[in-house]
């Protein structure tokens, strides 16, 4: 059974940091396209940063570019997503979402919201960036 779940959400002061973290079962982490989305209230999901090992691509929305970071441990099959320099706007649950098929990156912005064409995705984690 395919299972993700994230944690290491939690409240931030406006320029803290934070480590979310998403532990993979029932597959491993060696063929995937996964990545890290998240959804505030009353706004719709949006993709954050993604990996693909089918093309070796990695991205990062502009938002995030340059402040955030995306990162596979294959030993501990998780993927973390490293927040630095964190902004109120940044308020929002995060979700892990993977798929082993390995898909290119392009392939999943076609498939577009709001799964992206992943057939799997964990339960949420909160982000609060207020002072």
């Amino acid at each position: 059974q395919v299972q993700l779940v994230e944690s290491g959400g939690g409240l931030v002061q406006p320029g803290g940091s934070l480590r979310l973290s998403c532990a993979a079962s029932g597959f491993t982490l060696d063929y995937y396209v996964l990545g890290w989305f998240r959804q505030a209230p009353g706004k719709e999901r949006e993709i954050v940063s993604c990996i693909s090992s089918s093309d070796g691509r990695t991205y990062y929305s502009d938002s995030v570019k340059g402040r955030f970071t995306i990162s596979i441990d294959n030993a501990e099959n998780t993927v973390s997503l490293q927040m630095n320099s964190l902004k109120p706007e940044n308020t929002a649950v995060y979700y892990c979402a993977a798929d082993p098929s390995a898909f290119s990156l392009d392939t999943m912005f076609e498939w577009g919201p709001p799964h992206y064409g992943l057939d799997y995705w964990g339960q949420g984690t909160q982000v609060t960036v207020s002072s």
